[in-house]
């Protein structure tokens, strides 16, 4: 089995009240339990006591500042669920990193699927837009008061017990990198997003042109496999080819996406399910309609095989092949200009030791 969830301690008011939250790129603002919230869903994870904290201050849910009580709330759907809360401005604290900053505390609380999970809220690390304003923005209220190093932030995802995932702010880390990093531009579509668009699909290094034209894809550290458009899905599966009982698992292909010129690719214990005799594609179906469809989703299971760095005064992210303790780090393939026109087979890109320290 593979890990599913990565979520991390922050500490919210003053005095600080710690809760663990999930670093998710594909939503935009802090969500956590609030005391008033009765729900079941509530109950089983830490709850913010307004009443507890001196720094905190009531706000509209459009950032601005309110006289007297606000009766303003917001409700933000989850696929299955929906929260609904009102929103503050308390002291927010990652580590030693601390900023105030907006922030939505719960009143209710769908049991699906806020119940079930071990954490106790969701801290949003998308881009500014998809945030309720600049101030519910993690990453823009650190650049604004100049807390870190780099306007950036970069995750590191262990699928073992042998090293501790991380995500660092300011910085990103070349010993977590097997490769070169390389940089692309999120599209220009405004959906909020770190979202890049996908030049093409490959299965065993061959292209499979047509297969997904316009497709865009968002890298989101939120959600737990990787997702797409239901018909390209269903052609992949097909061309995969993975037999239920495991037969031929060793002899699957590896599935890789072009993207800034090279290929992203995931080997067979990368997208395939495997328990026991009993083999699935982790691959979902997700169906966004245009325009900001259709879009694929690059989930845990692709963020376990690449370090990936959130520049968010370029709005670019960063790839390169992560480096974890035990294994083999595959080979970054790229595509030159001549064999992307031709479809002919990608050479590798040469990594020098030495111009990857060049980033420290």
């Amino acid at each position: 089995m593979h890990k599913l969830a990565y979520f991390g301690e922050i500490s919210v008011g003053t005095p600080a009240q710690k809760f663990s939250v999930v670093y998710d790129t594909g939503s935009g603002n802090l969500l956590i339990p609030g005391e008033d919230c009765q729900d079941a869903a509530c109950k089983s994870h830490a709850r913010y006591a307004m009443a507890k904290s001196s720094s905190v201050s009531q706000m509209n849910c459009d950032g601005s500042e309110v006289d007297g009580s606000s009766t303003d709330e917001l409700t933000i759907t989850f696929g299955t669920g929906h929260m609904t809360g009102k929103c503050l401005k308390d002291n927010i604290c990652i580590g030693g990193l601390c900023a105030a900053g907006n922030f939505v505390a719960s009143t209710e609380e769908s049991s699906q699927p806020f119940a079930a999970f071990s954490f106790d809220g969701v801290l949003g690390l998308a881009l500014d837009s998809m945030a309720q304003s600049n101030d519910f923005s993690l990453v823009s209220r650190m650049v604004r008061n100049n807390l870190l190093a780099e306007p950036l932030f970069a995750v590191f995802l262990s699928d073992t017990d042998k090293e501790d995932s991380e995500i660092t702010f300011g910085q990103y880390k070349t010993e977590r990198m097997a490769s070169e990093l390389f940089w692309v531009p999120v599209a220009a579509r405004d959906t909020g997003y770190w979202e890049v668009q996908i030049e093409d699909i490959t299965i065993a290094g061959k292209k499979q042109d047509g297969l997904c034209p316009n497709c865009f894809v968002a890298v989101d550290t939120g959600t737990s496999q990787l997702a797409g458009p239901s018909d390209v899905i269903s052609q992949l599966q097909e061309k995969l080819g993975v037999h239920e009982e495991c037969a031929n698992f060793e002899q699957l292909p590896n599935l890789g996406f072009i993207i800034g010129s090279h290929i992203l690719e995931l080997q067979p214990k990368d997208y395939v399910d495997k328990m026991g005799n009993s083999c699935s594609v982790s691959l979902m179906s997700l169906d966004v309609p245009p325009p900001k469809g259709p879009l694929f989703v690059f989930g845990i299971p692709f963020l376990q095989k690449f370090y990936t760095v959130y520049d968010h005064a370029n709005t670019r992210v960063g790839f390169a092949v992560a480096k974890h303790v035990g294994e083999t780090p595959m080979v970054l393939m790229t595509v030159g200009e001549h064999n992307h026109a031709t479809g002919a087979t990608p050479k590798e890109e040469v990594v020098a030791p030495n111009r990857l320290h060049a980033h420290q």
